[in-house]
């Protein structure tokens, strides 16, 4: 029991702070993880799951394996596919059977595998999934397109390769009673049927129960946890691996019942998540042993060529052939194809069946499935943003900023921060509120942001700081809240409470509580009418370039007496908010971005006060 807690606890910490390594250095996070359970696994010992959790091990990866599915068909909209449809299913209908031909063959004649075991690893290679391909798009700021059909394929394809995977097995273990295969498929593809109608019965049970107050608010996420759950075992019990097809079935059509009550379960499915994918890649990862390593021979590594340069390329080349996707995002498409946790997870429980059958090649399947996910990981993880550079699929590389509410104060700010190269967008539910944006060049959306449609007709992926700053300051609030869990609650802003009141009289008497709010913009908690009256007074934004010799006190110093300090702007366009409860270490290089009023100090302007071999730059306003 105390050896388990211990792994537990390692697990937990390896996986969240390989997570917390790739965030802070960029690198890919399935990489890390895996090298971090392979590190304290066969490399030092540390961990040995099979000896901690012996046969509970396998239903734990598989329920985490299902639950990730789970979450991951939650994402997926079906007015996504109004867009993308074509593309994903053509990857689905045409890039499934492709990809299970064109691997079996490179099982067989470049990897050396005896035929039945070539098209049973082959099916399961038809996956690539969400808990790879996700953390690779949130790493990579891929186009919404090829971004699109990604992580469509990946959550689609995976019960599609296990379910390859036991028609290949199942006909191989009845093939010698003189079964057919009209005989063994049918059957099976029923199974997947009646799975599916389980797994969208629970989707609509839930739908059923949640909005009518059947279930308390303390409990939904207990009570789905175990829907889903139980659906996916129920399912296993029909067919084997039928229940990823249920949960994944479940999640897409809860999805789209578009059920108000699930939003607030979203920061927490995201974090259930997050936990499985680490746990899982870390468990598996330090399952491997160097027996399996050393039966790799050159083969295989000719194999893992084929894979990535032939099998991959060809599928999707093929499938999207005469299809609407630009040849640009096709290769990119072609390129990239992550394995993860499904196909180790599958291979490992079909390695120990095709075993007892009498095909000695099954028990490779274990190694060669690891060998798979490293090489697609390190290739395809640390290769995405140059490869999504080199075919112009790359979205903004700068972290752009959404503005919320179509005023002169954020008209201002969004002209000052679209000629600093930061990528911006103001979003109003009145169109003749964002006509001067229009007029000014800056991009603009037509729409309430708080709408559930707007996430899919608007793309905030390139958007990593929030202001809502509409003159309504209760409505900022809610932006925020809402924003906060996806943005991050210290990316979130709005105006302060002001001297004057926030938003009209009512609030001047009802403040809204700090806890609900965004970050309160400017130290000097500056509100929405103190901004406006200041903006009919003159005041501008103006920018102020740092540097070795003009440091943030010179700045202060060229700037008029009342000005406000509101941002600093990283070369690498980071930005960092002055506010009442943090201020930003200025560096060389650094833009100040303030709100002061029109003119400037007079002697202190001129250089009288300067310090020693240090210039001035005025401050340019917009």
């Amino acid at each position: 029991m105390e050896q388990q807690a211990i792994v537990i606890a390692l697990v937990g910490i390896l996986g969240i702070g390989a997570q917390w390594v790739a965030w802070r250095t960029g690198w890919p996070a399935i990489v890390l993880m895996l090298a971090a359970g392979f590190t304290a696994g066969p490399f030092l010992g540390i961990i040995d799951p099979h000896e901690a959790f012996g046969d509970m091990l396998e239903p734990m990866i598989s329920i985490g394996v299902a639950l990730i599915l789970f979450e991951g068909g939650l994402s997926l909209d079906f007015r996504e596919l109004r867009k993308f449809g074509g593309g994903v299913w053509r990857l689905v209908v045409f890039g499934v059977p492709l990809g299970w031909l064109f691997g079996s063959l490179a099982g067989y004649y470049v990897a050396g595998l005896v035929w039945p075991v070539a098209i049973l690893f082959a099916g399961i290679l038809v996956v690539t999934g969400p808990t790879v391909v996700i953390p690779l798009l949130r790493q990579s700021n891929v186009q919404q397109r090829p971004a699109a059909l990604l992580k469509w394929e990946s959550i689609v394809n995976d019960p599609f390769g296990a379910l390859c995977a036991v028609i290949a097995y199942e006909y191989f273990r009845y093939v010698g009673e003189g079964a057919t295969m009209f005989e063994i498929v049918p059957p099976l593809l029923i199974a997947a049927g009646v799975s599916g109608l389980i797994g969208y019965a629970a989707a609509a049970m839930v739908a059923w129960a949640f909005p009518r107050g059947f279930v308390p608010e303390f409990l939904k996420v207990p009570v789905l946890l175990v829907v889903v759950i139980g659906t996916f075992v129920l399912c296993n019990l029909i067919e084997h691996e039928a229940g990823l097809v249920a949960v994944t079935v479940m999640g897409i059509a809860l999805a789209n019942m578009h059920v108000a009550s699930l939003r607030s379960i979203h920061p927490f499915k995201q974090n259930i998540a997050v936990l499985l994918v680490s746990g899982i890649f870390i468990l598996l990862s330090a399952s491997l042993d160097f027996d399996q390593l050393r039966q790799f021979e050159w083969q295989f590594g000719a194999f893992l060529l084929a894979l990535l340069f032939v099998v991959r390329p060809a599928t999707v080349l093929l499938s999207l052939l005469f299809s609407e996707v630009p040849w640009n995002e096709r290769l990119f498409l072609a390129w990239i194809a992550p394995r993860g946790i499904v196909l180790v997870a599958i291979s490992g429980l079909f390695a120990l069946r095709l075993s007892d059958l009498g095909y000695g090649d099954g028990s490779i399947l274990i190694g060669l499935s690891f060998a798979v996910v490293v090489a697609t990981i390190v290739a395809h993880g640390f290769t995405v943003n140059l490869v999504a550079r080199w075919l112009k699929v790359k979205g903004e590389s700068r972290p752009g900023l959404l503005i919320v509410g179509a005023t002169p104060w954020t008209i201002a700010l969004a002209k000052l921060m679209q000629s600093l190269k930061t990528p911006i967008m103001v979003v109003d539910a009145n169109w003749a509120r964002l006509k001067p944006a229009r007029a000014a060049g800056i991009p603009t959306y037509h729409g309430e942001i708080l709408n559930e449609a707007t996430e899919h007709h608007l793309d905030l992926a390139p958007f990593q700081v929030l202001i809502a700053a509409t003159d309504n300051e209760a409505y900022n609030t809610l932006v925020c809240s809402e924003f906060a869990p996806e943005i991050g609650t210290d990316s979130v802003y709005q105006l302060g409470e002001g001297a004057g009141g926030g938003g009209g009289e009512e609030e001047d008497h009802r403040k809204i509580p700090a806890s609900l709010r965004g970050r309160a913009l400017f130290a000097s908690g500056f509100g929405v009418a103190d901004v406006h009256q200041r903006q009919m007074d003159g005041w501008v934004f103006r920018r102020t370039k740092l540097s070795d010799q003009f440091d943030i006190e010179d700045a202060r110093e060229v700037l008029p007496e009342a000005a406000n300090m509101l941002l600093l702007l990283r070369p690498n366009g980071q930005m960092r908010f002055f506010t009442h409860a943090a201020t930003p270490e200025p560096q060389a290089g650094d833009t100040v971005v303030s709100f002061s009023p029109p003119g400037k100090k007079q002697a202190e302007d001129a250089g009288e006060t300067r310090k020693p071999g240090k210039g001035a730059p005025v401050p340019q306003p917009t």
